[in-house]
């Protein structure tokens, strides 16, 4: 748990201005006092089973497992709830907040349009005003999700500053923030941003390690590693808490390696960041040698942030998780790989996840399970993939 700080050890923390700062203490203070609330946790679990799907499946890939010859591999299919990827757990829980706190409006960024999908959804259920922040390439990456969500009434806001992605507009969506915060809630994606986001998106996420943890255990499997995609890190947070204080089960995060961790296209801020504070916390971030922030790149648009969630750097500092790297390649390879194999078409996020089963397997012993979140599905990069692989 963070100290009263909001700090992971050194990362997290709260670094924003003197305005926000009452929004926040307030926040902290209702989410808590929700946390301990049976009728707000009775009606959290009441919409993520009926109206969002859960639990989730946890689905034996069977010929993927014959293909490496090792596990038994599984897949945790958060691509099969509501919307289509794991971020609807986190928006239901805020938005319920956000209600519970007589907030009327909401404002959201959003890199893949996953997040801003999941978050116009939740406004259009409960009759919210809604403004979703998108970096310009990253509407023109994801023009179908751009659609949904207008067509679930909300306003999408290009943002055309900076290299125009997820950064780009999560600086956007704080500035309105820190002007509309009397009526304004902002739902941030990832465990990311200023105390207690780290936290409470964590919460709403755990859901995801909890149910694995009890899956796997009703099949008898001898549970090994479990492995997610890092861009922010809110699904691979949510896989690992639940299995922080097991030191048996290996918790491998896999951060976007671009063109190559020898090129200055990648988005690998484990890997080859040093910490520093963006968006309101410190962590580990993509940084030149004067401090500015450097541009991130992957394939993913959900993968492409200079960044990561404060408790993940917490966990690499103390060897909780291990953090590797694939590149745009091999996520491209096991995007085919798993379409192929098991008629399963995975998000390009979750294929970096899937790509470092490569690296793994020949390591695992022969009957050493593995479970590997399907963070979302992959029908909102396909045409993107059609191209890169047309050479179009």
């Amino acid at each position: 748990m963070p100290d009263k700080n909001g700090k992971f050890g050194a990362y997290g923390g709260r670094f924003v201005p003197e305005t926000v700062m009452p929004a926040l203490l307030e926040l902290e203070k209702e989410y808590r006092k929700a946390s301990a609330d049976p009728a707000f946790q009775k009606e959290l679990r009441y919409y993520l089973q009926e109206y969002a799907g859960r639990p989730t499946r946890l689905y034996y890939a069977e010929k993927l497992t014959k293909h490496y010859g090792k596990g038994p591999i599984y897949l945790k299919r958060e691509d099969l709830l509501h919307t289509g990827a794991h971020k609807i757990n986190n928006t239901l829980g805020q938005v319920l907040l956000a209600r519970r706190m007589g907030k009327t409006r909401i404002i959201a960024e959003t890199g893949a349009g996953q997040h801003g999908v999941s978050t116009a959804t939740v406004a259009a259920l409960f009759g919210l005003k809604c403004r979703v922040y998108m970096g310009k390439e990253d509407m023109e990456r994801q023009e179908l999700n751009v659609f949904r969500m207008r067509l679930l009434g909300s306003e999408v806001c290009e943002v055309s500053s900076g290299s125009g992605t997820l950064k780009d507009a999560t600086t956007e969506a704080i500035r309105d923030w820190v002007a509309n915060v009397e009526d304004t809630h902002y739902i941030i994606g990832s465990v990311l941003g200023p105390h207690p986001y780290p936290m409470m998106v964590r919460d709403f996420q755990s859901v995801i390690g909890s149910e694995t943890k009890s899956q796997i255990a009703e099949r008898g499997a001898k549970l090994r590693y479990v492995v997610a995609c890092i861009g922010g890190g809110s699904n691979a947070m949510g896989m690992f808490y639940p299995f922080h204080q097991d030191p048996e089960v290996k918790k491998l995060g896999i951060e976007a390696a671009g063109c190559g961790l020898d090129t200055d296209k990648h988005a690998a801020s484990l890997t080859l960041g040093r910490p520093g504070v963006l968006h309101g916390s410190y962590s580990y971030l993509l940084q030149d040698d004067d401090g500015q922030i450097k541009p991130a790149h992957s394939i993913s648009a959900g993968l492409d942030y200079p960044g990561v969630g404060p408790e993940h750097a917490h966990f690499m500092d103390h060897g909780i998780a291990d953090y590797h790297s694939v590149t745009d390649q091999e996520a491209l390879a096991a995007f085919q790989r798993l379409t192929a194999l098991e008629g399963i078409i995975p998000a390009l996020e979750s294929s970096h996840a899937l790509a470092y089963l490569e690296k793994l397997m020949p390591q695992a012993a022969a009957d050493e399970a593995v479970v590997v979140c399907l963070s979302g599905r992959g029908d909102k990069d396909v045409q993107m993939v059609q191209q890169v692989l047309e050479g179009k």
